[in-house]
Protein backbone atom coordinates (compact mmCIF):
# COMPACT_ATOMS: atom_id res chain seq x y z
CA UNK A 1 0.00 0.00 0.00
CA UNK A 2 1.51 3.55 -0.71
CA UNK A 3 0.58 5.55 1.95
CA UNK A 4 2.00 8.82 0.74
CA UNK A 5 -0.43 8.32 -2.37
CA UNK A 6 -3.35 7.61 0.21
CA UNK A 7 -2.49 11.13 1.90
CA UNK A 8 -1.81 13.33 -0.97
CA UNK A 9 -6.01 12.51 -2.54
CA UNK A 10 -7.69 11.37 0.71
CA UNK A 11 -8.60 15.03 1.18
CA UNK A 12 -10.66 15.18 -1.86
CA UNK A 13 -12.91 12.22 -0.33
CA UNK A 14 -12.58 11.97 3.32
CA UNK A 15 -16.28 13.58 3.54
CA UNK A 16 -17.77 10.55 1.74
CA UNK A 17 -20.09 8.78 4.11
CA UNK A 18 -18.56 6.33 6.38
CA UNK A 19 -15.37 6.83 4.25
CA UNK A 20 -12.59 5.90 7.28
CA UNK A 21 -14.94 3.05 7.98
CA UNK A 22 -14.71 1.78 4.49
CA UNK A 23 -10.68 2.16 4.56
CA UNK A 24 -10.07 0.55 7.15
CA UNK A 25 -12.42 -2.50 5.70
CA UNK A 26 -10.81 -2.50 2.69
CA UNK A 27 -7.37 -2.81 4.26
CA UNK A 28 -8.88 -5.97 6.78
CA UNK A 29 -9.74 -7.48 3.14
CA UNK A 30 -6.59 -6.77 1.29
CA UNK A 31 -4.72 -8.20 4.46
CA UNK A 32 -6.48 -11.47 4.66
CA UNK A 33 -6.22 -12.36 0.84
CA UNK A 34 -2.14 -11.51 0.59
CA UNK A 35 -2.41 -8.40 -1.25
CA UNK A 36 -1.23 -5.87 1.24
CA UNK A 37 1.90 -7.63 1.58
CA UNK A 38 4.53 -9.35 -0.72
CA UNK A 39 5.16 -13.03 -0.08
CA UNK A 40 8.62 -14.45 0.67
CA UNK A 41 9.19 -17.46 -0.44
CA UNK A 42 11.78 -17.94 2.06
CA UNK A 43 9.04 -18.57 4.70
CA UNK A 44 8.39 -21.68 5.89
CA UNK A 45 4.80 -22.72 3.64
CA UNK A 46 1.94 -22.95 5.59
CA UNK A 47 1.45 -26.75 4.82
CA UNK A 48 4.24 -26.78 6.86
CA UNK A 49 3.14 -24.73 9.71
CA UNK A 50 -0.19 -26.92 10.00
CA UNK A 51 1.96 -30.46 10.06
CA UNK A 52 3.91 -28.61 13.42
CA UNK A 53 -0.02 -27.76 14.87
CA UNK A 54 -1.21 -31.50 14.19
CA UNK A 55 2.04 -32.70 15.68
CA UNK A 56 1.61 -30.41 18.93
CA UNK A 57 -1.68 -31.34 19.29
CA UNK A 58 -1.37 -34.87 19.07
CA UNK A 59 1.46 -34.47 22.22
CA UNK A 60 -0.91 -32.23 23.94
CA UNK A 61 -3.54 -34.60 24.04
CA UNK A 62 -1.16 -37.27 25.22
CA UNK A 63 -0.14 -35.35 28.05
CA UNK A 64 -4.11 -34.23 29.11
CA UNK A 65 -3.74 -30.86 28.64
CA UNK A 66 -6.75 -30.43 25.88
CA UNK A 67 -8.74 -32.84 24.44
CA UNK A 68 -8.04 -35.36 21.06
CA UNK A 69 -10.71 -34.14 18.71
CA UNK A 70 -12.51 -35.47 15.76
CA UNK A 71 -11.26 -34.70 11.99
CA UNK A 72 -12.35 -31.93 10.68
CA UNK A 73 -13.68 -31.96 6.79
CA UNK A 74 -11.45 -30.13 4.59
CA UNK A 75 -11.74 -27.07 3.16
CA UNK A 76 -12.38 -27.33 -1.22
CA UNK A 77 -15.39 -25.39 -2.10
CA UNK A 78 -15.96 -23.19 0.66
CA UNK A 79 -12.72 -21.64 -0.19
CA UNK A 80 -13.93 -17.51 -0.70
CA UNK A 81 -10.99 -16.48 -2.94
CA UNK A 82 -8.37 -16.94 -4.43
CA UNK A 83 -4.53 -17.05 -1.63
CA UNK A 84 -0.88 -16.83 -2.66
CA UNK A 85 0.74 -20.69 -3.44
CA UNK A 86 2.15 -20.21 0.27
CA UNK A 87 -0.96 -19.96 2.12
CA UNK A 88 -3.49 -22.50 2.93
CA UNK A 89 -7.13 -22.49 3.24
CA UNK A 90 -7.70 -24.56 6.48
CA UNK A 91 -9.92 -24.65 9.08
CA UNK A 92 -10.59 -22.29 12.98
CA UNK A 93 -10.43 -25.84 15.05
CA UNK A 94 -7.35 -26.64 13.02
CA UNK A 95 -5.18 -24.10 14.42
CA UNK A 96 -6.31 -23.54 17.84
CA UNK A 97 -6.01 -25.66 20.81
CA UNK A 98 -9.51 -24.53 22.54
CA UNK A 99 -12.72 -23.12 21.10
CA UNK A 100 -15.54 -23.15 23.36
CA UNK A 101 -18.56 -20.63 24.34
CA UNK A 102 -18.03 -19.50 27.97
CA UNK A 103 -20.30 -20.39 30.86
CA UNK A 104 -22.65 -18.59 32.82
CA UNK A 105 -22.41 -18.69 36.68
CA UNK A 106 -24.82 -20.37 38.39
CA UNK A 107 -24.60 -17.94 41.83
CA UNK A 108 -23.41 -13.96 41.40
CA UNK A 109 -22.35 -12.07 43.97
CA UNK A 110 -21.23 -7.63 44.08
CA UNK A 111 -17.74 -9.06 45.76
CA UNK A 112 -16.36 -12.07 43.75
CA UNK A 113 -14.04 -13.47 40.79
CA UNK A 114 -15.15 -11.53 37.45
CA UNK A 115 -16.90 -13.10 35.05
CA UNK A 116 -17.05 -11.25 31.12
CA UNK A 117 -20.06 -10.90 29.28
CA UNK A 118 -20.67 -9.60 25.59
CA UNK A 119 -21.09 -6.12 26.96
CA UNK A 120 -17.41 -6.34 28.06
CA UNK A 121 -16.00 -7.15 24.51
CA UNK A 122 -15.65 -3.82 23.14
CA UNK A 123 -13.49 -3.01 20.02
CA UNK A 124 -11.97 -0.61 22.08
CA UNK A 125 -10.66 -3.58 24.38
CA UNK A 126 -11.90 -5.47 27.65
CA UNK A 127 -14.47 -3.28 29.72
CA UNK A 128 -14.55 -5.55 32.98
CA UNK A 129 -16.36 -2.65 34.83
CA UNK A 130 -19.41 -4.12 33.41
CA UNK A 131 -18.69 -7.57 34.38
CA UNK A 132 -20.74 -9.86 36.40
CA UNK A 133 -19.04 -11.31 39.44
CA UNK A 134 -19.12 -14.35 40.59
CA UNK A 135 -19.04 -16.27 44.41
CA UNK A 136 -15.95 -17.54 44.98
CA UNK A 137 -17.02 -21.24 45.49
CA UNK A 138 -18.28 -20.79 42.41
CA UNK A 139 -15.48 -20.97 40.47
CA UNK A 140 -15.32 -24.89 41.25
CA UNK A 141 -17.92 -25.22 38.61
CA UNK A 142 -15.55 -24.09 36.12
CA UNK A 143 -12.08 -26.24 34.30
CA UNK A 144 -9.01 -25.52 34.71
CA UNK A 145 -9.28 -24.93 30.67
CA UNK A 146 -12.38 -22.09 30.97
CA UNK A 147 -10.22 -19.54 32.51
CA UNK A 148 -8.68 -17.41 29.94
CA UNK A 149 -5.03 -16.58 29.12
CA UNK A 150 -2.70 -14.23 27.67
CA UNK A 151 -3.49 -14.30 23.97
CA UNK A 152 -6.75 -15.58 24.05
CA UNK A 153 -9.75 -14.27 21.44
CA UNK A 154 -12.85 -13.73 22.79
CA UNK A 155 -15.44 -13.29 20.26
CA UNK A 156 -19.28 -12.41 21.07
CA UNK A 157 -21.90 -15.13 20.29
CA UNK A 158 -25.08 -13.36 20.47
CA UNK A 159 -26.63 -9.83 20.49
CA UNK A 160 -27.97 -7.64 17.84
CA UNK A 161 -24.96 -5.09 16.89
CA UNK A 162 -22.70 -7.18 19.23
CA UNK A 163 -22.22 -10.76 18.03
CA UNK A 164 -18.95 -10.72 15.73
CA UNK A 165 -17.16 -8.30 18.28
CA UNK A 166 -13.47 -9.80 19.03
CA UNK A 167 -10.73 -8.85 21.04
CA UNK A 168 -7.63 -10.35 22.23
CA UNK A 169 -6.68 -10.44 25.69
CA UNK A 170 -3.19 -8.86 27.15
CA UNK A 171 -2.74 -10.22 30.61
CA UNK A 172 -5.95 -10.90 31.98
CA UNK A 173 -6.55 -10.96 35.70
CA UNK A 174 -5.74 -14.56 36.78
CA UNK A 175 -8.94 -16.70 37.46
CA UNK A 176 -11.09 -14.55 34.72
CA UNK A 177 -14.21 -16.82 33.06
CA UNK A 178 -16.70 -15.79 30.25
CA UNK A 179 -20.09 -16.56 30.36
CA UNK A 180 -22.17 -18.21 27.59
CA UNK A 181 -22.53 -15.34 25.22
CA UNK A 182 -18.44 -15.51 24.38
CA UNK A 183 -16.55 -17.95 22.60
CA UNK A 184 -13.15 -18.53 23.83
CA UNK A 185 -10.22 -18.60 20.49
CA UNK A 186 -7.42 -20.41 22.05
CA UNK A 187 -5.04 -20.28 19.22
CA UNK A 188 -1.83 -22.85 18.89
CA UNK A 189 1.25 -21.95 16.82
CA UNK A 190 -0.78 -19.29 14.83
CA UNK A 191 -0.52 -15.62 15.61
CA UNK A 192 -3.65 -14.56 17.48
CA UNK A 193 -3.86 -10.98 16.25
CA UNK A 194 -3.49 -12.90 12.40
CA UNK A 195 -6.69 -14.88 13.27
CA UNK A 196 -8.58 -11.76 14.84
CA UNK A 197 -8.04 -9.45 11.88
CA UNK A 198 -9.47 -12.60 9.21
CA UNK A 199 -12.32 -13.00 12.14
CA UNK A 200 -13.05 -9.49 12.62
CA UNK A 201 -13.49 -9.02 8.35
CA UNK A 202 -16.23 -8.56 6.05
CA UNK A 203 -16.00 -12.30 4.84
CA UNK A 204 -16.57 -13.22 8.31
CA UNK A 205 -19.60 -11.26 9.01
CA UNK A 206 -21.37 -12.33 6.13
CA UNK A 207 -20.97 -16.24 7.03
CA UNK A 208 -21.96 -15.59 10.06
CA UNK A 209 -25.09 -13.86 9.17
CA UNK A 210 -25.58 -16.74 6.60
CA UNK A 211 -25.04 -19.41 8.74
CA UNK A 212 -26.27 -18.65 11.87
CA UNK A 213 -28.49 -20.45 14.22
CA UNK A 214 -31.66 -18.96 15.00
CA UNK A 215 -33.98 -15.98 12.97
CA UNK A 216 -32.33 -13.14 11.92
CA UNK A 217 -33.39 -11.46 15.00
CA UNK A 218 -31.63 -13.87 17.55
CA UNK A 219 -28.53 -13.99 14.88
CA UNK A 220 -26.10 -16.99 17.24
CA UNK A 221 -22.69 -18.06 16.88
CA UNK A 222 -22.31 -21.73 17.67
CA UNK A 223 -19.20 -23.07 18.99
CA UNK A 224 -18.94 -25.70 15.84
CA UNK A 225 -19.40 -23.00 14.00
CA UNK A 226 -16.48 -21.77 14.99
CA UNK A 227 -14.76 -24.55 14.77
CA UNK A 228 -15.68 -25.00 11.06
CA UNK A 229 -15.01 -21.69 10.27
CA UNK A 230 -12.71 -21.42 7.33
CA UNK A 231 -9.15 -19.05 7.32
CA UNK A 232 -6.89 -18.23 4.72
CA UNK A 233 -3.65 -19.39 6.41
CA UNK A 234 -0.45 -17.91 5.82
CA UNK A 235 3.37 -18.91 6.54
CA UNK A 236 3.84 -17.69 10.67
CA UNK A 237 6.19 -15.10 9.40
CA UNK A 238 4.50 -13.51 7.22
CA UNK A 239 1.27 -13.78 9.70
CA UNK A 240 3.17 -11.03 11.90
CA UNK A 241 4.28 -8.66 8.52
CA UNK A 242 0.52 -8.94 7.70
CA UNK A 243 -0.17 -7.67 11.28
CA UNK A 244 2.62 -5.08 11.80
CA UNK A 245 1.09 -3.79 8.22
CA UNK A 246 -2.21 -3.71 9.50
CA UNK A 247 -1.45 -2.12 12.57
CA UNK A 248 0.23 0.64 10.66
CA UNK A 249 -2.20 1.17 8.21
CA UNK A 250 -4.96 1.35 11.14
CA UNK A 251 -2.48 3.89 12.88
CA UNK A 252 -3.03 6.08 9.57
CA UNK A 253 -6.22 5.77 9.33
CA UNK A 254 -7.11 7.30 12.93
CA UNK A 255 -4.73 9.99 12.62
CA UNK A 256 -7.16 10.40 9.69
CA UNK A 257 -9.86 9.89 11.68
CA UNK A 258 -8.97 12.58 14.02
CA UNK A 259 -7.89 15.08 11.04
CA UNK A 260 -12.06 14.58 10.15
CA UNK A 261 -13.19 15.24 13.16
CA UNK A 262 -11.38 18.41 13.73
CA UNK A 263 -12.81 19.75 10.25
CA UNK A 264 -16.17 18.57 10.99
CA UNK A 265 -15.72 20.28 14.28
CA UNK A 266 -14.85 23.61 12.83
CA UNK A 267 -17.56 23.56 9.56
CA UNK A 268 -20.14 22.52 12.39
CA UNK A 269 -19.08 25.71 13.95
CA UNK A 270 -19.05 28.03 10.63
CA UNK A 271 -22.28 26.72 9.98
CA UNK A 272 -23.53 27.45 13.37
CA UNK A 273 -22.69 30.76 13.18
CA UNK A 274 -24.29 31.47 9.55
CA UNK A 275 -27.49 30.36 11.07
CA UNK A 276 -26.86 32.08 13.98
CA UNK A 277 -27.02 35.19 11.50
CA UNK A 278 -30.47 34.58 11.04
CA UNK A 279 -31.21 35.15 14.18
CA UNK A 280 -30.64 39.06 14.18
CA UNK A 281 -33.81 41.03 15.52
CA UNK A 282 -33.38 43.47 12.38
CA UNK A 283 -35.68 42.75 9.65
CA UNK A 284 -33.94 44.06 7.34
CA UNK A 285 -31.23 41.90 7.40
CA UNK A 286 -32.97 38.41 7.19
CA UNK A 287 -33.20 38.08 3.32
CA UNK A 288 -29.84 39.13 2.81
CA UNK A 289 -28.49 36.80 5.83
CA UNK A 290 -30.79 33.80 4.32
CA UNK A 291 -29.18 33.99 1.07
CA UNK A 292 -25.73 34.45 2.52
CA UNK A 293 -26.02 30.92 4.34
CA UNK A 294 -27.37 29.59 1.06
CA UNK A 295 -24.57 30.37 -0.92
CA UNK A 296 -21.90 29.55 2.07
CA UNK A 297 -23.80 26.37 3.56
CA UNK A 298 -22.05 23.93 0.57
CA UNK A 299 -18.69 25.05 1.52
CA UNK A 300 -18.95 24.26 5.24
CA UNK A 301 -21.20 21.38 5.11
CA UNK A 302 -21.09 17.88 3.67
CA UNK A 303 -24.55 17.08 5.88
CA UNK A 304 -28.15 17.52 4.55
CA UNK A 305 -28.87 17.62 8.69
CA UNK A 306 -27.93 20.93 8.13
CA UNK A 307 -29.79 21.98 5.49
CA UNK A 308 -32.79 20.33 7.52
CA UNK A 309 -31.85 22.94 10.00
CA UNK A 310 -31.48 25.92 7.75
CA UNK A 311 -35.37 25.32 6.31
CA UNK A 312 -36.75 24.97 9.92
CA UNK A 313 -34.65 28.41 10.81
CA UNK A 314 -36.27 30.16 7.86
CA UNK A 315 -40.03 28.15 8.87
CA UNK A 316 -39.74 29.97 12.24
CA UNK A 317 -38.86 33.12 11.21
CA UNK A 318 -41.55 32.95 8.63
CA UNK A 319 -44.25 32.58 11.20
CA UNK A 320 -42.77 35.01 13.68
CA UNK A 321 -43.09 38.06 10.93
CA UNK A 322 -39.61 38.43 10.42
CA UNK A 323 -39.36 36.50 6.45
CA UNK A 324 -41.45 39.77 4.77
CA UNK A 325 -42.18 43.18 5.05
CA UNK A 326 -45.51 43.84 6.75
CA UNK A 327 -48.25 46.44 5.07
CA UNK A 328 -50.20 48.70 7.28
CA UNK A 329 -52.46 48.71 4.63
CA UNK A 330 -53.50 45.14 5.01
CA UNK A 331 -56.63 44.13 6.65
CA UNK A 332 -55.97 44.30 10.06
CA UNK A 333 -55.60 40.47 11.84
CA UNK A 334 -58.74 40.74 13.85
CA UNK A 335 -61.05 40.86 11.00
CA UNK A 336 -59.82 37.98 9.49
CA UNK A 337 -60.12 36.03 13.31
CA UNK A 338 -63.55 37.31 13.46
CA UNK A 339 -64.29 35.41 10.35
CA UNK A 340 -62.69 32.35 10.90
CA UNK A 341 -64.90 31.96 14.31
CA UNK A 342 -68.30 32.50 12.21
CA UNK A 343 -66.60 30.03 9.73
CA UNK A 344 -66.26 27.78 12.38
CA UNK A 345 -69.57 27.89 13.86
CA UNK A 346 -71.33 27.36 10.50
CA UNK A 347 -68.89 24.36 9.86
CA UNK A 348 -70.84 23.05 13.81
CA UNK A 349 -74.33 23.61 12.18
CA UNK A 350 -73.53 22.00 9.14
CA UNK A 351 -72.02 18.92 10.62
CA UNK A 352 -74.75 19.08 13.60
CA UNK A 353 -71.67 18.39 15.85
CA UNK A 354 -72.88 18.84 19.58
CA UNK A 355 -70.10 18.72 21.57
CA UNK A 356 -67.02 20.56 21.09
CA UNK A 357 -64.31 18.87 23.50
CA UNK A 358 -62.55 21.15 25.69
CA UNK A 359 -59.45 22.41 24.60
CA UNK A 360 -55.82 21.74 27.01
CA UNK A 361 -54.78 25.37 26.37
CA UNK A 362 -51.06 25.81 26.15
CA UNK A 363 -48.71 29.12 26.12
CA UNK A 364 -46.55 30.29 23.19
CA UNK A 365 -43.03 31.40 23.98
CA UNK A 366 -43.01 33.76 20.75
CA UNK A 367 -45.91 35.74 21.51
CA UNK A 368 -44.16 39.03 22.92
CA UNK A 369 -41.80 39.13 19.67
CA UNK A 370 -44.44 39.07 17.01
CA UNK A 371 -45.73 42.15 14.76
CA UNK A 372 -48.21 44.52 17.07
CA UNK A 373 -50.83 44.10 14.28
CA UNK A 374 -50.85 40.33 14.58
CA UNK A 375 -53.11 38.75 16.45
CA UNK A 376 -53.04 35.41 18.63
CA UNK A 377 -55.29 32.82 18.85
CA UNK A 378 -56.00 28.93 20.40
CA UNK A 379 -56.50 26.75 17.42
CA UNK A 380 -59.87 25.63 18.35
CA UNK A 381 -61.12 29.38 18.14
CA UNK A 382 -60.82 29.01 14.38
CA UNK A 383 -61.14 24.57 13.85
CA UNK A 384 -61.90 21.82 14.59
CA UNK A 385 -59.58 19.14 15.33
CA UNK A 386 -61.18 15.70 15.09
CA UNK A 387 -59.46 12.14 14.74
CA UNK A 388 -59.66 9.78 12.91
CA UNK A 389 -61.15 5.78 12.80
CA UNK A 390 -59.10 2.31 13.59
CA UNK A 391 -60.74 -0.42 11.13
CA UNK A 392 -63.34 -2.55 12.61
CA UNK A 393 -61.82 -5.61 14.46
CA UNK A 394 -61.50 -8.33 12.11
CA UNK A 395 -61.12 -6.28 9.00
CA UNK A 396 -58.18 -6.33 6.83
CA UNK A 397 -57.52 -4.10 3.79
CA UNK A 398 -58.80 -5.27 0.02
CA UNK A 399 -56.40 -7.06 -1.68
CA UNK A 400 -57.62 -5.49 -4.77
CA UNK A 401 -57.31 -1.50 -5.54
CA UNK A 402 -61.04 -0.46 -5.10
CA UNK A 403 -62.49 3.48 -4.71
CA UNK A 404 -61.89 3.47 -0.95
CA UNK A 405 -58.96 4.37 0.17
CA UNK A 406 -57.46 4.17 3.82
CA UNK A 407 -55.12 6.82 4.94
CA UNK A 408 -52.07 5.79 7.30
CA UNK A 409 -49.44 7.57 8.88
CA UNK A 410 -46.93 5.55 7.10
CA UNK A 411 -48.61 7.52 3.63
CA UNK A 412 -48.11 10.99 5.35
CA UNK A 413 -44.86 12.33 4.29
CA UNK A 414 -43.33 15.60 3.58
CA UNK A 415 -46.53 17.70 4.26
CA UNK A 416 -48.49 15.77 2.14
CA UNK A 417 -49.60 11.77 1.32
CA UNK A 418 -47.64 9.78 -0.68
CA UNK A 419 -49.73 7.65 -2.95
CA UNK A 420 -47.03 4.93 -3.80
CA UNK A 421 -48.08 2.43 -1.50
CA UNK A 422 -51.94 2.83 -0.90
CA UNK A 423 -53.86 0.67 1.37
CA UNK A 424 -57.95 0.22 -0.03
CA UNK A 425 -60.94 -0.84 1.67
CA UNK A 426 -63.91 -3.08 0.97
CA UNK A 427 -67.12 -0.98 0.32
CA UNK A 428 -69.04 -3.01 3.38
CA UNK A 429 -66.05 -2.24 5.60
CA UNK A 430 -65.74 1.63 4.09
CA UNK A 431 -69.14 1.79 4.97
CA UNK A 432 -68.59 1.14 9.08
CA UNK A 433 -66.25 3.83 9.25
CA UNK A 434 -67.36 6.16 6.61
CA UNK A 435 -68.34 8.95 8.83
CA UNK A 436 -64.18 9.21 9.59
CA UNK A 437 -62.89 10.85 6.06
CA UNK A 438 -60.57 14.00 5.94
CA UNK A 439 -61.09 16.64 2.96
CA UNK A 440 -58.48 18.64 0.59
CA UNK A 441 -59.63 21.62 2.96
CA UNK A 442 -58.15 19.90 5.80
CA UNK A 443 -54.99 19.66 7.20
CA UNK A 444 -53.81 16.21 8.86
CA UNK A 445 -51.89 15.85 12.13
CA UNK A 446 -50.10 12.63 13.53
CA UNK A 447 -50.53 11.77 16.93
CA UNK A 448 -49.21 7.84 17.38
CA UNK A 449 -46.04 6.81 16.41
CA UNK A 450 -44.74 10.00 14.86
CA UNK A 451 -46.08 13.21 16.26
CA UNK A 452 -46.80 16.16 15.05
CA UNK A 453 -46.10 15.90 11.48
CA UNK A 454 -48.69 18.57 9.45
CA UNK A 455 -49.66 18.05 6.03
CA UNK A 456 -51.89 18.57 3.29
CA UNK A 457 -54.45 16.20 1.70
CA UNK A 458 -53.86 15.96 -2.16
CA UNK A 459 -57.04 16.69 -4.29
CA UNK A 460 -57.37 12.91 -5.33
CA UNK A 461 -57.40 12.05 -1.83
CA UNK A 462 -60.32 14.39 -0.81
CA UNK A 463 -62.83 12.60 1.24
CA UNK A 464 -61.09 9.51 1.95
CA UNK A 465 -60.61 7.52 5.08
CA UNK A 466 -58.04 8.90 7.57
CA UNK A 467 -56.47 6.47 10.08
CA UNK A 468 -56.66 6.61 14.03
CA UNK A 469 -53.20 7.64 14.42
CA UNK A 470 -53.72 11.21 12.96
CA UNK A 471 -56.37 13.73 13.35
CA UNK A 472 -57.79 16.50 10.80
CA UNK A 473 -57.99 20.46 11.56
CA UNK A 474 -61.10 21.66 9.96
CA UNK A 475 -61.29 25.55 9.12
CA UNK A 476 -61.88 28.41 6.74
CA UNK A 477 -60.71 31.76 6.25
CA UNK A 478 -56.79 31.16 7.09
CA UNK A 479 -54.41 30.21 4.56
CA UNK A 480 -54.48 26.50 4.19
CA UNK A 481 -50.55 26.05 3.80
CA UNK A 482 -49.96 29.21 6.21
CA UNK A 483 -51.40 27.21 8.91
CA UNK A 484 -49.32 24.26 7.78
CA UNK A 485 -46.30 26.51 8.43
CA UNK A 486 -47.45 27.59 12.02
CA UNK A 487 -48.17 24.38 13.19
CA UNK A 488 -45.06 22.96 11.38
CA UNK A 489 -43.00 25.64 13.27
CA UNK A 490 -40.93 24.78 16.70
CA UNK A 491 -43.04 27.21 18.68
CA UNK A 492 -46.05 24.91 18.26
CA UNK A 493 -44.50 21.83 18.01
CA UNK A 494 -42.46 22.84 20.93
CA UNK A 495 -45.91 23.17 22.99
CA UNK A 496 -46.75 19.51 21.53
CA UNK A 497 -43.37 17.74 22.91
CA UNK A 498 -44.10 19.40 25.99
CA UNK A 499 -47.65 18.06 26.34
CA UNK A 500 -46.30 14.60 25.77
CA UNK A 501 -43.29 14.32 27.12
CA UNK A 502 -43.99 12.38 30.42
CA UNK A 503 -45.97 9.86 28.94
CA UNK A 504 -44.55 6.36 28.88
CA UNK A 505 -46.31 6.15 24.96
CA UNK A 506 -46.47 9.59 23.79
CA UNK A 507 -49.88 10.23 22.29
CA UNK A 508 -51.25 13.67 21.10
CA UNK A 509 -54.67 14.20 22.32
CA UNK A 510 -56.96 16.34 20.35
CA UNK A 511 -57.60 18.47 23.25
CA UNK A 512 -53.89 19.42 23.02
CA UNK A 513 -53.82 20.06 19.20
CA UNK A 514 -56.99 22.05 19.79
CA UNK A 515 -55.48 24.52 22.58
CA UNK A 516 -52.38 24.85 21.08
CA UNK A 517 -51.48 28.87 20.37
CA UNK A 518 -50.92 30.32 16.90
CA UNK A 519 -50.74 33.66 15.16
CA UNK A 520 -52.87 35.35 12.94
CA UNK A 521 -51.17 37.71 10.32
CA UNK A 522 -53.90 39.71 8.12
CA UNK A 523 -54.72 37.31 4.98
CA UNK A 524 -52.49 39.48 2.45
CA UNK A 525 -49.33 39.32 4.55
CA UNK A 526 -50.31 34.90 5.08
CA UNK A 527 -49.98 34.67 1.40
CA UNK A 528 -46.58 36.70 0.92
CA UNK A 529 -44.92 34.48 4.01
CA UNK A 530 -46.17 31.40 1.98
CA UNK A 531 -44.90 32.69 -0.94
CA UNK A 532 -41.44 33.59 0.03
CA UNK A 533 -41.35 30.41 1.86
CA UNK A 534 -41.76 28.60 -0.87
CA UNK A 535 -39.36 30.68 -2.81
CA UNK A 536 -36.79 30.28 -0.24
CA UNK A 537 -37.51 26.20 0.03
CA UNK A 538 -36.56 25.92 -3.47
CA UNK A 539 -33.53 27.09 -3.44
CA UNK A 540 -32.83 24.88 0.06
CA UNK A 541 -33.87 22.10 -2.21
CA UNK A 542 -30.84 22.78 -5.03
CA UNK A 543 -28.96 23.38 -2.00
CA UNK A 544 -29.82 19.82 -0.93
CA UNK A 545 -29.35 18.10 -4.26
CA UNK A 546 -26.10 19.68 -5.47
CA UNK A 547 -24.99 17.97 -1.90
CA UNK A 548 -26.68 14.88 -3.00
CA UNK A 549 -24.54 14.98 -6.46
CA UNK A 550 -21.24 16.01 -4.52
CA UNK A 551 -21.52 13.19 -2.63
CA UNK A 552 -22.12 10.51 -4.66
CA UNK A 553 -19.10 12.22 -6.14
CA UNK A 554 -16.95 11.44 -3.58
CA UNK A 555 -17.85 7.86 -2.80
CA UNK A 556 -16.73 7.14 -6.50
CA UNK A 557 -13.62 9.33 -5.60
CA UNK A 558 -13.12 6.69 -2.50
CA UNK A 559 -13.83 3.53 -4.33
CA UNK A 560 -11.07 4.54 -7.07
CA UNK A 561 -8.72 6.08 -5.02
CA UNK A 562 -8.85 2.99 -2.46
CA UNK A 563 -8.61 0.64 -5.74
CA UNK A 564 -5.54 2.72 -7.17
CA UNK A 565 -4.08 2.73 -3.64
CA UNK A 566 -4.48 -0.74 -2.25
CA UNK A 567 -3.99 -2.30 -5.54
CA UNK A 568 -2.93 -5.90 -5.23
CA UNK A 569 0.63 -5.82 -4.61
CA UNK A 570 2.69 -8.07 -7.41
CA UNK A 571 4.53 -11.53 -5.76
CA UNK A 572 7.68 -10.27 -5.86
CA UNK A 573 10.75 -11.84 -3.62
CA UNK A 574 11.87 -9.72 -0.94
CA UNK A 575 15.27 -8.34 -0.98
CA UNK A 576 17.96 -9.72 1.54
CA UNK A 577 18.20 -7.45 4.47
CA UNK A 578 21.59 -5.62 3.76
Amino acid sequence: MNAEHLLAHYERIADAPNAIARLRRFILDLAVRGKLMPQDPKDEPASDLLKRIVMEKSRLAKAGEIKKEKPLSPVNEEAAFDIPPSWQWTRLGSVTSYIQRGKSPKYTTSDGSLVVSQKCVQWRGLDLTVAKQVTLDSLADYEDIRFLRDGDLLWNSTGTGTIGRIIRLVNPPKRLVCDSHVTVVRCLEVDPEYVRTWLRSDHVYALIEDRAAGSTNQVELTAQMAINQIIPLPPLAEQRRVVAKVDELMALCDQLEVAQAGREMVRDQLAAATLARLNTPALGTFEADARFALETLPALTRRPDQIKQLRQTILNFAVRGKLVEQDPNDEPASELLMRARSAKKRLIAERKITRDGDPEYSRSAAEEFAPAHWTWTYLDEIGLVQGGKRLPAGASFSAEPTEYIYIRVTDMKDGTVSTSNLKYLSKPIQAQIAKYTINADDLYITIAGTIGEVGIIPAILDGQNLTENAAKIVFREIDQEFLRLVLSADDVQDQFREKTKQMAQPKLALKRIAGARIPIPPLAEQHRIVAKVNAVMDLCDQLEASLDAACATRLRLLEALLQETLAPVEARKLEAAE
